[in-house]
């Protein structure tokens, strides 16, 4: 896998042979990957292929059964203490968390906090940043999402595609070095779709480093380095969007991307 590294360095996500279960079910078994800095990655494929449980391994928000898993060239996934497997402490995993961040279908705000409040609470309590410098901060990304004006509202207060915004911010807030996207859209009336996925191409436009799973293939067409198609937990095919959606090499991609067109 090496030399899919750019030559900068690592990679900045690495999975090696990644395997997960639920109990005797199988999700996905001997997963490897690659994501170079600064590359937008898009995963698709059926519900059901295991995309989403892939992303919420790399973040630690499930444990993997056999493999590794890799941060800018750093093992993260599991260790070994005298001579035997062991997990993350939750302390090692927060710290982990900070520097890839996830951005959820249901954008997970606090319902009893402002727009403000929400992006500034976790640069305060667990960046120990100044309220003053992390609010400011804050506004910054608010102008950044068009939401400057609703800094003073409750989630309530605001539409889906306006809370997956903030929810957008409010991971930027935290100086993330990579961002996961578990289907942003897919909770959102269609006409909300636009003003998430606007935002997602500027961070991409800006060199963040993206791995999205997502049904929008016109996100995944204009927006990914390299498309990386899923299916009954196997990689099945993956290349630059123009191969995947023009000339596809598997046959369950084709089948895939002609039922869902």
């Amino acid at each position: 896998m090496a030399e899919q590294n750019n030559g900068d360095g690592v990679a900045a996500v690495e999975l090696r042979s990644v395997s997960k279960s639920f109990g005797p079910v199988s999700v996905f078994e001997n997963v490897s990957l690659v994501v170079k800095p600064k590359e937008t990655v898009v995963i698709i494929g059926p519900s059901g292929s295991g995309k989403t449980t892939l992303i919420r391994c790399i973040n630690h928000l499930e444990k993997i059964q056999s493999g590794e898993i890799f941060i800018n060239g750093s093992l993260v996934s599991n260790k070994i203490v005298g001579g035997k497997i062991v997990g993350l402490t939750e302390k090692e995993k927060a710290a982990i968390r900070r520097n890839v961040a996830m951005v959820f279908q249901r954008f997970n705000l606090f319902p009893h906090l402002t727009v403000l409040q929400n992006i500034i609470e976790a640069p305060v309590h667990v960046l120990r940043q100044p309220k003053q410098e992390a609010a400011a901060r804050a506004m910054a990304l608010l102008q950044r999402v068009g939401l400057v004006d609703k800094k003073d509202r409750y989630p309530a207060q605001l539409s889906g595609g306006q809370q997956q915004r903030v929810a957008i911010a409010r991971v930027l807030a935290m100086n993330p070095e990579i961002v996961l996207f578990d289907e942003p859209t897919s909770a959102l009336d269609p006409e909300m779709v636009g003003e998430v996925l606007a935002v997602m191409k500027e961070l991409a436009g800006k060199g963040m480093t993206m791995i999205v799973v997502t049904h929008e293939m016109g996100f995944a067409r204009e927006v990914a380095d390299r498309v990386v198609v899923m299916d009954k937990g196997s990689i099945i095919e993956q290349g630059p969007p123009e191969q995947i959606f023009g000339r596809p090499q598997n046959a369950r991609t084709a089948e895939f991307l002609e039922r869902i067109s």
